[in-house]
């Protein structure tokens, strides 16, 4: 019939309704809403976005992001792949291994794209990524953005700060003194904030550990100057520079004794040229790592998804801005240039 598909059992325009909740409703609420059950939620969107995906043109895509989002607790990943100028997913996939990069690859040939006009790759330091990168994406130049390299240093400083405090309480006792053991706490979350965000205790607290001799005082002093290289390529966009500075800081947290720094050290030097491209490029995963908080706010609100195949169309239908969907038939009259409303129809 004109006004329905066949064997679907709605018509189109309650379908088109139905697509439209589910972009912002968790599909049990919107299966409520509509009084339909939510496995026939579930089929007409995994059967309109496939159709929709089906028509969907990637020619020209040359800049991407990779990133992998937590299915369910466990080891159950699905790896996505953002193109970062149009902002939008290209491909989500199960697991997080090489294979999702060429899975990536052959799917951007059936979509109109060319792999070997893939220039850019942000990722994190997943040698995994690396390997398929190098597989499928010939011309592609990797970069590991500052959010993940930051990232690291915030965990080797919080694994200098929590090794100390469990193995050398007595040095810790020693150095607080007649000062409050409150102070620890307020140390622990002034050393992740920027100096700019502490509070009048956490101000107290740093300053006190810059008269310490703890070795966190050292970790913290690292991660600031890390930052600080990030911070003079960015101004100066001097690749020479830019290295150097790394250098020179990759030669002091190896002698600094910190072994969480001594291993950062050994990661950021085996992939020393992808760093400091990303240190001038000034692209970034920030994009790739927002879409991912908006899936997991998105699984929270369903209370987890059954399948993997249900994320990810839930995925493809709310990041990959889909261009042939239903129209929802509810959408707000358009105005005229004489003030009168034009109502929209199918």
């Amino acid at each position: 019939m004109p006004w329905a598909r066949q064997g679907s059992g709605f018509t189109a325009l309650f379908e088109a309704l139905a697509l439209s909740q589910r972009q912002t409703l968790p599909v049990r609420q919107a299966a409520a809403l509509l009084r339909c059950s939510d496995k026939q939620l579930w089929r007409r969107i995994e059967h309109y976005v496939h159709l929709s995906r089906a028509q969907e043109d990637m020619y020209g895509v040359g800049i991407v992001g990779i990133d992998e989002t937590s299915l369910r607790k466990g080891q159950n990943y699905i790896a996505v792949v953002h193109d970062l100028e149009s902002k939008r997913l290209l491909i989500a996939c199960e697991g997080r291994d090489h294979q999702s990069v060429l899975e990536f690859a052959a799917d951007l040939k059936a979509h109109g794209g060319d792999p070997a006009q893939i220039e850019h790759v942000c990722q994190d330091m997943s040698a995994a990524y690396a390997k398929g990168v190098a597989l499928a994406l010939p011309n592609a130049q990797i970069c590991y953005d500052r959010f993940h390299v930051i990232a690291m240093a915030n965990e080797a400083m919080d694994g200098v700060r929590r090794q100390e405090m469990s193995t050398q309480p007595q040095a810790v006792k020693e150095a607080l003194g007649d000062n409050d053991r409150k102070l620890l706490k307020s140390l622990a979350w002034g050393m992740r904030r920027n100096p700019g965000d502490w509070s009048a205790k956490q101000t107290h607290a740093m300053h006190w550990l810059q008269r310490s001799t703890l070795k966190s005082a050292r970790a913290w002093r690292l991660k600031m100057a890390l930052r600080a290289v990030y911070a003079g390529a960015a101004a100066g966009n001097d690749r020479e520079h830019a290295g150097k500075d790394l250098k020179d800081w990759l030669s002091w947290a190896r002698r600094s004794r910190l072994e969480p720094f001594r291993k950062l050290a050994k990661t950021l030097s085996e992939r020393f040229d992808a760093v400091v491209r990303g240190m001038l490029d000034k692209r970034s995963n920030a994009y790739v790592e927002a879409m991912n908080g908006l899936l997991q706010q998105a699984k929270r609100a369903a209370r987890g998804f059954r399948t993997a195949s249900n994320f990810i169309a839930i995925a493809y239908l709310r990041m990959s801005k889909l261009k042939h969907l239903p129209v929802n038939p509810l959408q707000p009259a358009l105005p005229q240039a004489d003030g009168r409303l034009l109502h929209r129809c199918l």
